[in-house]
């Protein structure tokens, strides 16, 4: 199956989030990024704002990532409201295969996520709990930061124990992907990307979507 694109709003114009959302109709997913201030040190959109976008936007997968405290009380909340898939921090979950399941009780994709420094190894025996686990490869909390090279390792393992498990789980990269990266993550086994300053940042997001999408040697979508 081809790669999917999925830019983050966090580098686009917070102020036009509708306006921004219609200039990538090439991308396969919206990313919102949901801060709290206590997770990591930023603020940005909640709750409200997702349920805004998701009225106005009725036709877009929307894949909510939540750097939150306490994911396990919110992040249900987020599949309720029509999230098509919902990621909450390993980091910040006390019981995540019950959240997870909850999520996919209301129709959503489970997702986790882990910083950089959390090892894949831990959720081996419970990976088919998830749909899809994002492999973060900046630390999270802002966005334009450098891709760190050294999460190429942890994608490989993690593309290991999923293909053990026999399960259809995505692997997702978020942080620092761009036409410069994106190759080295597709090799380890990465199929779900996460662009924000490489698309937002450009002259023409959707064209930069599509060249993240068809990258030599990789399927393209048509």
């Amino acid at each position: 199956m081809p790669h999917r694109i999925h830019p983050s709003i966090l580098n686009a114009n917070l102020a036009s989030l509708d306006e921004e959302i219609r200039r990538i109709p090439s991308a396969d997913a919206v990313h919102l990024d949901v801060m709290d201030n206590h997770f990591v040190p930023n603020l940005t959109i909640g709750l409200p704002v997702v349920e805004s976008i998701r009225a106005n936007h009725p036709g877009t997968f929307l894949d909510a990532h939540l750097m939150i405290t306490d994911a396990d009380r919110h992040a249900p909340a987020y599949a309720e409201i029509g999230c098509e898939s919902v990621t909450f921090h390993l980091e910040a979950s006390a019981a995540p295969v019950r959240t997870a399941r909850a999520i996919r009780a209301l129709g959503a994709k489970a997702s986790v996520g882990l910083r950089p420094q959390t090892p894949i190894e831990p959720l081996a025996d419970i990976i088919t709990e998830f749909d899809m686990v994002l492999i973060m490869t900046v630390d999270p909390g802002f966005g334009g930061q450098s891709f760190l090279t050294s999460m190429l390792p942890k994608i490989r393992r993690t593309r290991d124990i999923v293909q053990r498990s026999g399960a259809d789980i995505w692997i997702q990269v978020d942080g620092g992907v761009s036409e410069s990266t994106i190759d080295q993550c597709l090799d380890a086994g990465a199929d779900v990307f996460v662009a924000g300053s490489a698309v937002f940042r450009g002259e023409d997001p959707d064209a930069v979507v599509r060249g993240l999408r068809d990258r030599p040697g990789t399927p393209c979508r048509h």
